[in-house]
């Protein structure tokens, strides 16, 4: 199985450093041109389904690629993003926020932890692997989601699993 892993477009909590976890924003015109890029840069993969969060931002950018494609759109509310409970909207750069998200136990703000959101994705990506074992699937999600998907495929120290976010509508691929 080939697996491709995106994370969304461009939207205006991304593009004014703030965070974004459960927050429905849409998509920016650069992220809706984000979207339409990586529809491009997906033709000629053999991506034969395309996953999204329930997200709309998520839901956007997958919806562009999927029409492009000629494929079927999913929706699994497993890809949604960490639940950041009250830093939502917070600065990114914000001391306290920076120290507490290095805490992969720690439910942020009274939302998810780290272990929460894996505690969901890896379930998830096993039975995806079951469902799809021939196909090659595309899974538009968020920068958590993203990072706690590279490191069912990759041992990571905490660092590089920070390190690891994907730019907007960067196209990363796995295989089984």
């Amino acid at each position: 199985m080939k697996l491709y892993v995106t994370r969304h477009g461009e939207t205006e909590l991304n593009a004014s450093g703030r965070v974004s976890g459960l927050d429905d924003v849409p998509l920016t015109g650069r992220g809706r041109a984000q979207a339409e890029a990586l529809a491009r840069a997906a033709q000629g993969k053999g991506i034969d389904l395309v996953i999204t969060s329930p997200l709309r931002r998520a839901r956007e950018t997958a919806e562009t690629v999927a029409a492009a494609l000629g494929v079927p759109l999913d929706i699994e509310p497993c890809l949604r993003e960490l639940d950041y409970g009250s830093y939502d909207r917070a600065p990114i750069d914000l001391p306290e926020f920076r120290r507490i998200k290095r805490l992969f136990a720690w439910r942020m703000g009274g939302g998810e932890s780290i272990l929460d959101v894996a505690a969901r994705v890896y379930p998830f990506l096993d039975r995806l692997r079951e469902r799809c074992p021939d196909r090659a699937v595309l899974l538009v999600c968020h920068g958590t989601v993203c990072r706690v998907i590279h490191s069912y495929f990759r041992d990571l120290t905490n660092e590089e699993f920070w390190a690891s976010i994907p730019d907007n509508c960067q196209l990363r691929a796995y295989e089984w």
